[in-house]
């Protein structure tokens, strides 16, 4: 039986996401702090804490602070027209930074944010002057976090590993069922299993097809 949906390799970690990959999308409405740099006429309807109130024009005032998801606000960001200005999550500012470089294995990567990776770097579109620290730290956490992961999905043959991947964003947990595939893939060739040849679903539809030819 054919999947019903082939998984898309995320482009969070680069300049832009892919749209075609669910991980992507889900990682794009993810919320991010912004101060409004400028007045936004008529977008208070859509954020009525914010707005002058029912006798205006719904006008969100210049200096306040918002949450909106990260498609938005890069949809929004103009290095001209200074529309609004990013304020970094806590999980990317020195405090957390710190935390990361001293053991990045302790901490709940999942639980602080679920594209903790993916996110961060696209927190580099907003040229904070923070950025060079921030994709520093990015990398010295994966770096950290990598051998520990690998390790892991090596060592867990035929195990419950729930409680391994819980804490994991989900790039890691993608590479944690990279390493358990080749484990699982590795003792299945040591059994003498990895020699059976099955047709794929294509040389199977197409033998059915030329069969039903054949009856009618």
């Amino acid at each position: 039986m054919s999947e019903a949906y082939f998984r898309v390799e995320s482009g969070a970690l680069g300049p832009e996401e892919n749209f075609l990959s669910l991980d992507d999308i889900l990682m794009s409405h993810e919320k991010l702090p912004v101060r409004t740099e400028t007045p936004m006429p008529r977008l208070g309807a859509f954020f009525l804490e914010r707005s002058g109130g029912a006798e205006t024009d719904h006008t969100i005032p210049q200096g306040s602070k918002l949450e909106l998801p990260l498609w938005l606000a890069k949809g929004l960001f103009d290095h001209k027209r200074r529309i609004l200005s990013v304020d970094l999550p806590k999980i990317y500012q020195q405090g957390w930074r710190t935390v990361f470089s001293a053991d990045a294995n302790v901490v709940d990567l999942h639980k602080l944010g679920p594209h903790f990776y993916g996110f961060g770097s696209q927190l580099l579109h907003f040229d904070s002057p923070e950025n060079a620290d921030i994709s520093q730290s990015l990398l010295q956490t994966f770096i950290g976090r990598f051998r520990r992961i690998m390790d892991s999905s090596q060592n867990t043959y035929n195990e419950d590993t729930s409680a391994l991947v819980a804490r994991l964003d989900e790039m890691e947990r993608g590479l944690f069922q990279t390493g358990q595939k080749g484990l699982n893939d590795f003792q299945c060739w040591e059994k003498g299993q990895a020699s059976q040849i099955t047709a794929s679903n294509l040389v199977q539809n197409y033998k059915k097809r030329k069969f039903t030819d054949m009856e009618d």
